[in-house]
C-alpha cells in the first residue's frame, strides 16, 4: 500500500506544481513564452477544474493511510480535467508549448491508475 500512497502523493505534488506554474506565468504576464489571451484561458481552465483542491485532497487523504476509494474518485476527476486542459494546450501548442512538458508528466502519472 505504501507504493500506491506514494504514487498518489507524487501525483498531488505534480498537480500542485502545474497549477502554480500556470498561476505564476499568468501573474508575471509571461508574454515572451505564451500568448496572453491563451494563457488567460488556460488559467481559467485550471481554476474551473479546481486542480489545487484535487491536489490538496490527494495529499490530505494519503498522508498517513492509503484510501483507495476516495483516491480513485479524485484521480478520475483529475483525468477528466487533464483531458480537457491537455486538448486546449495541444490545440494551441505554438502559444502554450512551455506547458507541454508538465502536461506530459501529468498524463503519465494519471495513466498509471487504471
Amino acid at each position: 500500500m505504501t507504493i500506491e500512497m506514494d504514487k498518489a502523493n507524487l501525483l498531488a505534488e505534480a498537480i500542485k506544481g502545474f497549477e502554480l506554474f500556470v498561476q505564476k506565468s499568468y501573474r508575471e504576464n509571461n508574454t515572451n513564452l505564451s500568448n496572453s489571451e491563451k494563457l488567460y484561458r488556460l488559467k481559467h481552465l485550471v481554476d474551473e477544474f479546481k486542480l489545487n483542491i484535487i491536489a490538496a485532497e490527494l495529499s490530505r487523504i494519503n498522508r498517513f493511510v492509503y484510501d483507495e476509494k476516495y483516491t480513485m474518485i479524485l484521480v478520475n476527476d483529475f483525468k477528466k480535467a487533464i483531458t480537457i486542459i491537455g486538448e486546449f494546450i495541444d490545440n494551441n501548442y505554438d502559444d502554450l508549448f512551455i506547458f507541454s512538458a508538465r502536461l506530459y508528466t501529468l498524463r503519465s502519472l494519471g495513466s498509471s491508475y487504471s
